[in-house]
């Protein structure tokens, strides 16, 4: 995997919760099917060994449409899965010791809200920003304030590494969005919130590429 060569459009983040009784492999493999160019697996609640098991039962699909795969905050699952790469949170493990565990191959991802945290993660070695949450969201519930999209453009020009956006991203604001300079955009609700999940990639794709 050339990490230059990442193509971070449609940046989809699991979400088993929302899925409801659907099944998260197929699902996912329907969504790359439609156009996802990366996936983060995304827990919460769960052990390790659990994570684990989840994560190698997944990999398994991104490895065979050769979608990268991004652990969320779990450096250990994603060495012991070899996974793609992490993705952090301002709360989490430190970027830097991220790094060490990982190495210079794997793809680190950080979460940021400002021009400070973009430029401290940027000047730490990220690979890349998840900026946010740019509208308000069901999905984090530690966001008082979204940033919104004038703000969003502010630190997508005040750094110069891949970016996406997320949180509260449709397709009657993704538009907008994409016009602040975005590499992509990351998304929960519409995408694995639809119940065609294939057509609603395809058509999320459609407006990120237009």
């Amino acid at each position: 995997m050339n990490k230059k060569n990442i193509d971070y459009s449609v940046y989809l983040v699991t979400d088993r919760g929302i899925l409801g009784d659907r099944d998260l492999y197929k699902s996912v493999e329907e969504s790359i099917l439609g156009g996802v160019t990366l996936v983060q697996l995304r827990e919460k609640n769960i052990d390790d060994e659990k994570f684990l098991e989840i994560a190698k039962k997944l990999k398994e699909i991104t490895d065979k449409y050769k979608v990268p795969l991004i652990i969320n905050d779990n450096v250990k699952v994603a060495k012991l899965v070899d996974a793609d790469g992490v993705h952090i949170g301002q709360s989490d493990e430190e970027l830097t010791e991220a790094r060490k565990e990982l190495g210079d191959n794997k793809i680190i991802g950080v979460s940021v809200s400002n021009i400070e945290e973009a430029l401290k993660a940027q000047r730490d070695g990220a690979d890349y920003l998840g900026i946010g949450a740019i509208f308000f969201t069901g999905s984090k519930k530690d966001i008082n304030v979204p940033i919104g999209l004038e703000n969003l453009k502010k630190i997508v020009d005040s750094i110069s590494i891949p970016n996406v956006a997320i949180g509260g991203i449709h397709l009657d604001n993704i538009s907008d969005v994409m016009k602040t300079g975005v590499n992509g955009v990351a998304v929960i609700s519409e995408i694995l919130g639809n119940e065609d999940i294939f057509e609603a990639t395809k058509n999320l794709k459609k407006y990120v590429n237009s």
